[in-house]
């Protein structure tokens, strides 16, 4: 499971990244508010562990614009505060969990499993946008009046991510270091992969298409234009 960190003090976020790495999580780490933005907003995380007090934007307003976004990835709210009025400001703001420093890794370690845990659970059996639903079940992508087609587990994969949510921006880098995990594969590979999911939206003759950005990568959009 790969896992956003963003705390801003530099030594306390070295510790908890080799702890989380110990654990067999994936683990980016960012040291204020903006790059947490930043990095939640086009990565693909499967929790975020946010510090209240940074520089730059605070973490409850990242989890805002986040939340505004329609981006769901989990989060926890790590801060030196205790008061009640700062637990309850978190949590309507759609974070999952709360922890004040200091903390017992342990305790860490459970919540972040136990969050992880909540987002499989409610994880919807279907993605859908416009005309084009992704069965996560069977793996096959469908439209109205056309016969389902089966997507190769890359291709799933990668449709996943485009769709969850939709109109996000993903960077090949993104892709890459999702999906293909032993680093042996390049900007190729990704291009050949979104050339057959494409082929595959022609043939469903979906409204949705897929659109390169350069310089920033591919997103799922309501056009049949592909730039």
């Amino acid at each position: 499971m790969k896992l956003l960190l963003a705390e801003d003090e530099v030594e306390l976020s070295n510790a908890l990244v080799v702890i989380l790495k110990h654990s067999g999580y994936t683990v980016d780490a960012v040291y204020n508010g903006i790059d947490a933005l930043d990095y939640a907003s086009v990565g693909e995380y499967d929790g975020l562990i946010l510090d209240i007090m940074m520089p730059g934007m605070s973490g409850t307003d990242v989890l805002k614009n986040l939340r505004a976004k329609g981006i769901s990835s989990p989060a926890l709210f790590l801060t030196a505060k205790s008061e009640v009025e700062d637990r309850i400001r978190g949590l309507d703001l759609g974070a999952d969990d709360y922890l004040t420093k200091p903390f017992d890794m342990g305790e860490l370690l459970a919540r972040i499993r136990a969050m992880t845990r909540r987002r499989s659970t409610f994880t919807p059996a279907d993605l859908s946008f416009g005309d084009l639903t992704l069965n996560r079940s069977s793996c096959e992508l469908s439209t109205p009046g056309h016969d389902a087609v089966r997507l190769s587990a890359r291709e799933f994969q990668m449709m996943e991510m485009l769709l969850d949510p939709p109109g996000r921006v993903i960077s090949v880098d993104n892709f890459l270091d999702r999906i293909w995990t032993d680093g042996e594969a390049d900007s190729d590979v990704v291009w050949v992969y979104i050339s057959n999911l494409r082929k595959k939206l022609k043939q469903l003759d979906s409204a949705a298409s897929i659109r390169s950005t350069r310089g920033l990568g591919y997103s799922i959009v309501l056009s049949k234009e592909e730039k």
